[in-house]
């Protein structure tokens, strides 16, 4: 009995893992409050107000290949162009956070 219960919860967490759909790495919730506070200034809504044809919107991400977590989270850090760097100013979950933000809303449309 002891074996077939084993075997049973075995499964279920082996299921559970399998087929569950995999989580943004960050969270939405907080990213969308460090947005506010740090981003919305030149990105509201997702336009841009220095470069109106790089915004956060879905085409435009995809566009300058900046529709991923990593590409959002390496330009976060690191900045470019008139975008300053936010690596020294944010932790690493926190950019995770906003990077997670910036693509959720770019699939909402903004």
């Amino acid at each position: 009995m002891k074996k077939l219960v084993t075997v049973l919860l075995l499964t279920i967490a082996v299921l559970t893992f399998a087929f569950s759909r995999p989580a943004l790495a960050g969270d939405a919730t907080i990213g969308s409050k460090i947005f506010s506070a740090n981003c919305a200034a030149c990105h509201l809504g997702g336009s841009n107000v220095i470069m109106a044809n790089k915004t956060l919107k879905k085409e435009a991400l995809e566009k300058y290949n900046m529709n991923s977590l990593k590409g959002i989270i390496n330009q976060v850090k690191k900045g470019k162009n008139a975008m300053p760097a936010f690596g020294g100013r944010l932790s690493d979950q926190q950019i995770e956070d906003v990077a997670t933000y910036v693509l959720q809303q770019a699939k909402n449309g903004w």
